[in-house]
């Protein structure tokens, strides 16, 4: 068994996150069979009113279509947020690229590296249709004006570190985005069924690390256990603050861009790695971890919200470390943005002449 084939206590039997994004795939595809035309061109329309029925009726809001100006601004925060985390996301594990055990280990986790810089470039694409470009985006992640998750800004020191990042990190991140699969704005729901699809292989993949090590030696079963420890509460961390100081979540989610608070997706992850530690053969480092039966769901200890204050401000072990790396890649890489963009104009002036 792997991590994501369990069900939550929620789900239905054989369900599972998994099933989830083939049930909202199914929709998406239906939603598009019942093609609507923009009514931007028809005088008198009340667009607003448009828009809050379109949000009401659970149909997609696309690129043509008018939406509140504070809806389009939410939606580029989100989506560039979440784009720059794939792209900063690649250095903890690519670290360890050429330090895995094996070959068949290091072919492994670079497909995986090269999993999130697709991802990155799905969601960049997403971000653009809403009007702003990518190398917009990059810029305000380099001058420290848009975030990244902050989960990133933890060191790997370990191989059992890849393997944790794996079961909780991708873990915890399928448990977010699985429902952003049902997103209102449709690029962002389009691009998230496939980064679903892939991130649950790479959750897979960190389960199969830590399966690994904890049925092995003593030595390895102790790393893999200290890889847990020092990621959990990083991880519950990563669904954002408690739902009472949480500043966009209740807007999102009139806006249908979130599905569920954070408080309820970190309950439903928390849910979902109890089982999966019992079989993994891991301790989740929380004494306090507990099932509640007037709840259904366990009891547990919430993560430090002033530590990720502290950390999305630029005072994590690794802010300054990850974001001079990615503006050195920047830099060394201007040459093939350049030459690319010499290339885009020779070919249209090519297409010129030839239509003339």
């Amino acid at each position: 068994m792997y991590g994501n084939d369990f069900s939550g206590p929620e789900e239905a039997p054989g369900g599972g996150l998994l099933g989830e994004v083939e049930a909202a795939e199914t929709a998406l595809r239906e939603a598009a069979a019942r093609q609507r035309s923009s009514p931007a061109a028809e005088p008198g329309v009340d667009l607003a009113a448009y828009f809050t029925d379109v949000i009401a009726a659970d149909q997609k809001i696309e690129p043509r279509d008018w939406m509140p100006e504070a809806y389009r601004r939410t939606l580029i925060r989100q989506i560039a947020q979440h784009a720059h985390s794939e792209i900063i996301g690649m250095q903890p594990e690519g670290n360890w690229i050429s330090r895995a055990p094996s070959l068949k280990r290091k072919a492994i986790l670079l497909a995986k590296v090269q999993d999130e810089a697709g991802h990155g470039l799905y969601l960049y694409a997403a971000a653009e249709t809403l009007g702003i470009s990518r190398d917009e985006l990059v810029e305000l992640l380099l001058a420290g004006r848009q975030k990244y998750s902050s989960i990133f800004n933890y060191p790997t020191l370990t191989w059992a570190d890849v393997g944790a990042i794996g079961w909780l990190v991708d873990g915890a991140a399928i448990v977010n985005q699985v429902p952003l699969c049902r997103c209102s704005y449709g690029p962002y729901a389009r691009a998230m069924i496939r980064v679903c699809k892939e991130e649950s292989f790479h959750q897979r993949q960190g389960y199969e690390i830590l399966h690994t090590l904890s049925h092995g030696t003593e030595a390895q079963r102790a790393m893999a256990q200290d890889a847990i420890d020092r990621w959990w509460y990083p991880s519950l961390a990563m669904f954002g603050p408690p739902d009472g100081d949480s500043t966009h979540s209740e807007q999102s989610m009139a806006w249908k861009i979130k599905r569920f608070s954070n408080d309820e997706l970190r309950q439903r992850f928390v849910d979902m790695c109890v089982q999966q530690a019992e079989i993994l053969g891991v301790r989740i480092p929380d004494p306090d971890l507990r099932w509640n039966d007037e709840r259904q769901a366990y009891d547990f200890t919430q993560p430090d919200y002033d530590e990720l204050l502290r950390v999305i401000k630029g005072n994590g072990p690794c802010n300054r470390e990850r974001i001079a790396h990615r503006r050195r890649a920047h830099a060394d890489g201007a040459w093939v943005r350049d030459a690319a963009t010499a290339y885009a104009a020779k070919r249209a002036d090519q297409k010129e002449k030839v239509a003339a």
